[in-house]
């Protein structure tokens, strides 16, 4: 009998103790590599509350999992793209951007948004050409089938 109340308790025990380790504690290995594809197309009617709430995600993961042991990728499309144009005109919005870029962060950015919208690439925080993709719908499917795991936050 007492073996099989141990037995019972043990994964009860180890299921409790995940919880309790405080972030950043995550013991090595205990997340694989990961390869992710986050889509941003904005969050109106509050796109500012949205860009805070996207870029802590993005924090939050690499932190989590290891700058070494992840790539991400993120696709600005649509209302996305409004991103860096809140940066260009605010420095704290433009530096956490460039404090994900440093971890290996990418931003990608829809051409056709740019296109759509005449938007000069050039008056968007911190984006270069080598930044600019077609389409951002078909990007993230692009990156889906290099085995990018998809985030909608």
């Amino acid at each position: 009998m007492r073996r099989r109340t141990l037995a019972t308790l043990l994964p009860l025990l180890a299921l409790m103790a995940i919880p309790a380790m405080a972030a950043g504690d995550v013991p090595a290995g205990y997340y694989s590599d990961q390869k992710v594809v986050y889509q941003n197309d904005g969050g109106r009617p509050d796109n500012a509350t949205y860009f805070k709430h996207i870029l802590g995600n993005l924090k939050n993961h690499v932190e989590s999992v290891g700058k070494d042991h992840i790539q991400i990728r993120v696709v600005d499309f649509g209302d996305g793209v409004d991103l860096f144009q809140m940066a260009a005109k605010d420095p704290m919005l433009a530096q956490r951007i460039d404090d994900l870029k440093a971890e290996g962060v990418r931003f990608l950015i829809c051409r056709n948004t740019l296109t759509e919208r005449k938007i000069d690439w050039h008056e968007l925080h911190g984006v270069t050409e080598a930044d600019i993709v077609p389409s951002g719908v078909a990007e993230i499917v692009r990156l889906q089938g290099m085995g990018f795991s998809y985030v909608h936050p």
